[in-house]
């Protein structure tokens, strides 16, 4: 269903988040997408303070497990906040709940945000349910996958390099990350906080254009949210006349399959029809091949700095006794994964001040002429698109970190995104070997509106609106 049906579909608000929930609790042994399940009757006893005309009257939802939530345990699936139990809610918990949204319950991810597959969860793999052998994509996979098997037309998840649309390809859904600033992070467990953005999918465009309506807007809580009024998302044009497209060939040109190539072709022909200009263009290649890098390099230095109070001590799991050392030493060690841990010595080591010139600045440094060099297509095109994947998710015994030389810009290259902070979507648009591959596209900043209407026209070309898999 989309958020409206839930509305008119003759059902109270308690019988349609009682079914979501059972749902999600029989699909979690093959998913395994939920580390904690939600209250509902409170929720539903606040929406006799909500008018039934508010957005998202009466809609279950999830969030994404590192979304702070009071009284509720907030994991972010890493074993060391195994027992954290936030004391406040997150700023998007709070407009969701006005909004009249009933949480579920708390999604999976990748160990405190740090990971593509949502292998490394503390409460175990997440699979994809096109096919339970492979991956969900992370890290808001538990999001992801559920809003893929219909258990709930909406989830939040958070997007630091592609966490919400690489899942949102593998999964055959849309997956938003809107400008930086767009939605308050308050309460949000961080990774990177200049590359941190949180981000949601959805099924359709409207939905996800409505969703934008909910959670956008100025907090003072997060000094980076913007001022700039919401806009009416909801009411994006849906004609692309004269809407300039640019399609990346540093990715398109590697695409290994001929029916993705050919999937590929179809849509930027019926673009053109529907009156879009659409171009191949190029990036400069020795940028490109340096994104994953830079991105590695910015995030896990931000990732230690953030993360330094995980210690055992202030609050979390605690290990060890003896002394504060020993309780910081022994907490870290019990409470991270060996992933996480090496994330952490490159992280401290690109933050030794005899290193930060050689690594981090000049991570920083490539990272603005990576963005220069996009701002350069966008003074002739509206949109920058590619495959968000360039083949389905793949098996979960295959998957991992590293990236082939040969695919290295293809798979790693939507951090620009993340780089410039400008908004960026993906949108399902094709099918390969039976499995659902997405197109990413990223616009100027604050151009949701423009994101929106080609992300329709795409929708129509595709036919993908509001489907669903059946888990089997």
């Amino acid at each position: 269903m989309k958020i409206n049906d839930y509305k008119t579909n003759g059902k109270t608000p308690l019988q349609n988040a009682t079914e979501a929930s059972l749902y999600a609790k029989e699909l979690q042994p093959k998913l395994n997408a939920m580390v904690t399940f939600t209250d509902l009757e409170p929720q539903v006893e606040n929406l006799k303070n909500i008018s039934k005309d508010a957005l998202m009257y009466g809609v279950p939802i999830v969030l994404k497990d590192n979304v702070t939530t009071k009284g509720i345990l907030t994991t972010a699936s890493s074993k060391i906040l195994g027992n954290y139990v936030p004391v406040y809610n997150a700023h998007i918990a709070d407009k969701l709940r006005d909004a009249g949204a009933i949480v579920i319950g708390k999604s999976s991810m990748d160990e405190l945000g740090m990971g593509g597959t949502n292998l490394s969860a503390a409460t175990g793999p997440v699979y994809n349910p096109y096919d339970l052998s492979r991956i969900s994509g992370g890290s808001s996979g538990g999001s992801a996958v559920l809003v893929a098997a219909g258990a709930v037309p909406f989830a939040i998840g958070t997007d630091t390099g592609d966490s919400v649309r690489k899942p949102a390809s593998y999964n055959g859904i849309v997956g938003v990350k809107p400008t930086y600033g767009r939605i308050s992070r308050y309460g949000i467990i961080p990774y990177a906080s200049s590359l941190d953005h949180v981000g949601y999918f959805t099924r359709n465009m409207y939905d996800a254009a409505l969703a934008l309506e909910v959670l956008a807007g100025r907090d003072d809580r997060d000094m980076t949210s913007s001022f700039l009024p919401v806009e009416k998302y909801t009411e994006y044009s849906h004609d692309v006349t004269g809407k300039k497209i640019a399609v990346l060939k540093n990715v398109t040109d590697i695409i290994p399959s001929m029916e993705l190539k050919e999937q590929m072709n179809h849509l930027e022909e019926e673009l053109r029809k529907k009156g879009a200009v659409v171009e191949e263009v190029s990036m400069r290649e020795d940028l490109l091949r340096a994104a994953l890098a830079v991105y590695f390099i910015i995030a896990n230095c931000e990732a230690t700095a953030n993360h330094s109070n995980l210690d055992g001590i202030r609050f979390g799991v605690q290990e060890g006794k003896d002394s504060y050392e020993d309780i910081m030493t022994k907490s870290r060690t019990a409470g991270f994964s060996g992933l996480i841990r090496k994330r952490f010595v490159i992280g401290s080591y690109g933050l030794f001040e005899e290193n930060q010139e050689r690594l981090l600045r000049k991570a920083q440094k490539v990272r603005r002429l990576i963005v220069d060099e996009m701002n350069e297509l966008y003074k002739t095109y509206d949109a920058i698109v590619a495959p968000a994947s360039l083949k389905g998710a793949p098996k979960a015994t295959d998957a991992e970190d590293k990236l082939s030389n040969e695919y290295l810009i293809a798979e790693s290259y939507m951090c620009l995104g993340n780089f410039s902070g400008y908004p960026s979507m993906t949108v399902p648009f094709a099918m390969v070997d039976g499995l659902p591959v997405g197109l990413n596209m990223t616009c100027r900043a604050f151009e949701e509106q423009t994101m929106f209407t080609i992300g329709q026209a795409i929708e129509e070309i595709s036919g993908w609106c509001d489907k669903t898999v059946e888990v089997k």
